[in-house]
């Protein structure tokens, strides 16, 4: 009995995440009368695909399927970036001794507090420079320099055992040896979290990608998806439609590595 009052909180808090779900789903499966009407009606009647064909048959301005293979083209090289680069500079602050090593470590915790939009200016500017404006390289290259990622790998890092990497060294393995063939394969939970927060975090980025890609075949999902919605009458099954379609993979991609978030997310220490 005295853990009714729990469940019961966890319930409505379950309910504020799901319920908005839930009334995008059944709105894609309406008609545009119906989900026009006022008061606003739940269940579609009848259940309709009009707001997926509606999408998928956009044309030339609105290319769904373009942005979404280019989403999943940007989000999975980001990922794969962002953990190339955060181990080794992890494992580097982790456990290799060298004058400075606290003060790099102190860097990247106070990058970790630079709010993201005052870099999009100077991150513009060195990307035109570049000559990537319009490219997807600008949606994949910034930011894969993740002051997070170091921070969150080197707190997995100090969690595993020295006595491993020890051994290890006794025979006869040198530091990339180490690093490559006793600390990665201990630290999968960690980095399929890494992975994880890094895909959705390029995935769901709506302000970069709007500032730098100006061609309609070469928006992501987040900004292809504000031209579905007109500058006086917005079609929602078609917009929800859309939306539902973004979030498959995010969802997706949490469920298949929902136990590794769990467990790198309880043992680097990082709570909340």
């Amino acid at each position: 009995m005295r853990r009714i009052p729990l469940y019961a909180a966890l319930l409505a808090l379950t309910a504020v995440f799901v319920v908005p779900l839930v009334w995008m789903v059944l709105t894609s499966l309406k008609t545009y009368p119906v989900a026009q009407q006022s008061p606003p009606v739940w269940l579609p009647d009848p259940v309709s695909d009009y707001g997926y064909g509606r999408l998928f048959r956009a044309g030339s301005q609105t290319p769904v399927h373009r942005w979404f293979v280019n989403s999943m083209l940007a989000a999975t090289l980001h990922a794969a970036l962002v953990v190339a680069t955060a181990a080794p500079a992890a494992y580097a602050l982790a456990r290799m001794r060298f004058r400075g090593r606290q003060a790099v470590f102190v860097l990247v915790v106070g990058a970790l507090f630079v709010p993201p939009a005052t870099l999009i200016i100077p991150n513009f500017l060195i990307v035109d420079t570049l000559g990537w404006l319009d490219t997807l390289t600008a949606v994949v290259v910034p930011g894969a320099a993740s002051a997070f990622g170091v921070f969150f790998l080197r707190q997995f890092f100090l969690s595993l055992p020295r006595e491993l990497e020890e051994a290890a060294i006794l025979d006869g393995a040198g530091p990339w040896q180490v690093f490559a063939r006793v600390v990665l394969p201990l630290s999968k939970p960690a980095l399929a979290t890494l992975v994880v927060l890094s895909f959705l975090t390029n995935w769901n980025d709506f302000l970069w990608p709007i500032f730098i890609l100006f061609s309609a075949d070469r928006l992501t999902m987040p900004a292809g998806l504000g031209l579905l919605q007109g500058a006086y009458i917005t079609d929602y099954p078609v917009v929800m439609a859309g939306a539902v379609l973004a979030s498959v993979p995010a969802l997706l991609l949490f469920v298949l590595a929902q136990r590794y978030v769990i467990e790198g997310v309880s043992r680097s220490g990082i709570k909340g």
